[in-house]
């Protein structure tokens, strides 16, 4: 039961980031001549993972995300087990995300902004440029969540780091990828978008599993280190 209830913790936070996120990205636009698009959408996802991390995060430590989650796993914090059911959670509530927007905006008469429901895009249409970015950009934000999850002393403030670190790359990829950074939040909007959003997603979710990887080993190495 209990692992249960971190499923539909998970399901429901990234459900409510993409409508956030996304929903911003598609009400305000990410054009590079409108700075101020990037930063609301930048904002929304951070505060989405503010809101959900101290409100789910006691639940299932809020990954929302299953770059987070390889790089838990990884680091030993969670089961395969759990891995698994996170990760099918995590992808289903972005699916579900992405279809409450499609549904609002279609309702809204506000086709015009629908377009790829905030789907991520190949950088230059490089794939090779687009899972460097990916791979950097989710780098940074697990390996910030390693260490500010790994001492129970900064539980007050990890979910306010987290989100923070979010904004961080999102302000950075946004005009790249669109940023994702998270497998279920590209692949959600993705499929119900279609077309060119979902012909490039598998960089958007093999570049974000590759960085989280890498996050939890370099964390690892540098831990051990510092106990020596």
């Amino acid at each position: 039961m209990d692992s249960f209830k971190k499923f539909i913790a998970e399901f429901i936070g990234t459900c409510v980031l993409v409508v956030f996120g996304c929903g911003t990205a598609m009400t305000v636009g990410c054009d590079a001549s409108s700075g101020c698009g990037y930063i609301l959408t930048a904002l929304a996802f951070g505060l989405v993972i503010v809101a959900m991390a101290y409100s789910v995060g006691n639940i299932s430590g809020c990954h929302i995300n299953p770059a987070v989650s390889i790089g838990m796993l990884v680091s030993g914090r969670m089961s395969f087990k759990d891995f698994i059911g996170y990760v099918i959670s995590q992808f289903l509530g972005a699916t579900a995300g992405a279809l409450i927007l499609n549904g609002i905006f279609s309702y809204a008469d506000l086709t015009d902004k629908t377009g790829a429901i905030g789907s991520n895009a190949l950088a230059n249409d490089s794939v090779i440029a687009s899972l460097i970015i990916e791979v950097i950009l989710t780098f940074v934000f697990v390996f910030a969540i390693l260490g500010v999850t790994s001492k129970i002393e900064n539980s007050s403030v990890a979910g306010v780091v987290i989100g923070l670190t979010l904004t961080l790359v999102h302000i950075l990829g946004i005009g790249l990828t669109g940023t994702s950074v998270n497998p279920a939040r590209s692949f959600g909007p993705a499929l119900i978008a279609g077309g060119d959003s979902l012909s490039c997603v598998w960089v958007f979710i093999v570049a974000p599993l590759i960085g989280g990887v890498l996050a939890a080993l370099v964390y690892k190495l540098i831990s051990l280190k510092n106990k020596d």
